[in-house]
């Protein structure tokens, strides 16, 4: 990450920043409420002790960190979208950008569509799709609507249904909010702690150092659980269970995901960093979504959109 997107992401995201004591003592807390009150509490007294901040400034700070503590749902939209633009950034710089206009564009057409019918078809910053120049096949859904999807992943498409169907899966993550969830389990609380605190202060440089360098790591967690780890298995039943409803209200066949898996099937390879271990197998998916899609058939490519979905990828 850059020291700009960096200084961006505090500045827009985190209107208080903690001092050095609060900072380490938030630093350390694992889960649940109590637990997150009791250090917020040591903190924020080691803080007053050390005129880092007043009395109030200590209620707020308590107050902050309470409803950090409840629920992942607690973070806003605002907040969902700086955190997800700076996984976002990570991800780009991992896995350079394809740079096919004419690609991105249909991809992002295609996208705000499936988007629309979804459960939350607006986020704070909008939904936006971007092609990884990458042979790895692979797709990551990044909090507040950021979409990628990698060249390799688009190969296992054979028509546009299956392009849909990749999509709408990484759109139900979206609206389940399964990153908010993943970024709680990444130990990046104390970020997100920061981002819920009220107040318009700041400290001195070192303070803000300790905090940028909080940031940095817990983002980078969440990026690894992104790309290495992937998301729970209950997850990704659920985003498929969005994504064949999403299909089905815009008028794709959702059967185009059961062909997208089984083309990736006999092409993923045991040991590489990609779907495969990112995914449940896609034969596990593939019979778990024949209890919302039925008995396979065939997706019918006559019409308009198997030619302009080979004028776009044919060559990807």
């Amino acid at each position: 990450m850059t020291k700009s997107n960096r200084r961006e992401f505090l500045n827009r995201s985190g209107k208080y920043i903690l001092g050095a004591g609060l900072a380490t003592a938030v630093s350390a807390i694992i889960s649940g409420c109590k637990t997150m009150e009791a250090v917020t509490k040591i903190g924020t007294s080691l803080a007053v002790s050390q005129g880092l901040i007043d009395e109030s400034q200590a209620e707020s700070i308590s107050k902050g960190a309470s409803a950090v503590a409840r629920s992942f749902q607690d973070i806003t939209p605002e907040q969902e979208y700086y955190i997800g633009r700076t996984v976002g950034a990570m991800i780009t710089a991992k896995y350079r950008p394809y740079d096919n206009p004419q690609a991105n564009m249909f991809l992002n057409v295609l996208g705000q569509v499936l988007a629309q019918a979804s459960e939350l078809p607006e986020t704070f910053g909008g939904y936006h799709f971007l092609i990884l120049g990458s042979d790895e096949i692979n797709a990551f859904a990044a909090p507040g609507g950021l979409i990628f999807v990698t060249r390799g992943m688009l190969r296992c498409c054979e028509h546009e249904d299956a392009v849909a169907a990749v999509l709408a899966h990484e759109i139900g993550h979206v609206q389940l909010k399964h990153g908010l969830q993943a970024i709680e389990k990444s130990r990046v609380t104390s970020a997100v702690t920061t981002l819920a605190i009220e107040g318009g202060k700041s400290f001195d440089r070192k303070n803000v150092v300790e905090l940028t360098r909080t940031f940095e790591n817990s983002i980078s967690d969440i990026t690894a659980a992104l790309i290495n780890n992937g998301y729970s298995r209950a997850f990704e039943r659920e985003a498929d269970k969005a994504a064949v409803k999403i299909l089905k209200n815009v008028g794709y066949d959702p059967n185009g995901l059961v062909d997208m898996l089984n083309v990736m099937k006999g092409r993923l390879k045991p040991g590489r960093l990609d779907f495969a271990r990112t995914h449940p197998p896609p034969a596990i998916r593939i019979a778990a979504l024949r209890k919302h899609i039925g008995r396979y058939s065939g997706v019918k490519t006559s019409g308009p959109r198997q030619p302009r979905f080979m004028a776009v990828f044919q060559n990807i």
